[in-house]
């Protein structure tokens, strides 16, 4: 915040803030009507285009982020059936090493925890980029899917 003999002026960080505030405070339940979203906006002398420019670009990052949520969970998922496989294979082979002995019923479970080491690996810590291509390459595949669903659907007459 700068302060001159005549006005006061703040970063346009803090002035989000503080506005988020304000607005916070005005709603009641701390939900805001689309229509009082807009008298917010008239009243600030944000022009209507801007504020719907503001919420097609809100709802888009929304959509986005709700993406991202569902591929998470499906490379999560898919790691806990791993592991969950892994495990029973483990239990099978140990049995096998308790019952019989011999180290080479370890192998395959030493091997497998090396396979599951690496699948942990790419699901919970790629880079950003490696994320970002995943998730990619995941949403073509997405699109792809209901594009052919879609297809069938009016072939099928459904």
């Amino acid at each position: 915040m700068t302060t001159t003999p005549h006005e006061t002026y703040y970063r346009s960080e803090d002035a989000q803030q503080i506005l988020n505030l304000a607005i916070a405070r005005q709603a009641e339940a701390g939900e805001l009507t689309r229509t009082q979203l807009f008298e917010i906006a008239a009243e600030l002398n944000i022009a209507p285009a801007d504020i719907l420019a503001a919420e097609q670009e809100w709802l888009a990052h929304q959509g986005k982020q709700a993406e991202r949520q569902a591929f998470d969970r499906v490379r999560q998922g898919r790691f806990r059936s791993q592991a969950v496989k892994h495990l029973i294979f483990a239990g099978f082979f140990l049995a096998l090493y308790l019952l019989f002995g011999g180290q080479f019923w370890l192998f395959p479970v030493f091997v497998g925890g090396v396979s599951l080491a690496l699948s942990a690996w790419k699901t919970y810590f790629l880079s950003e980029d490696d994320y970002n291509q995943a998730f990619q390459q995941w949403r073509q595949r997405q699109r792809l899917k209901q594009t052919v669903t879609s297809l069938v659907n009016r072939c099928l007459g459904v």
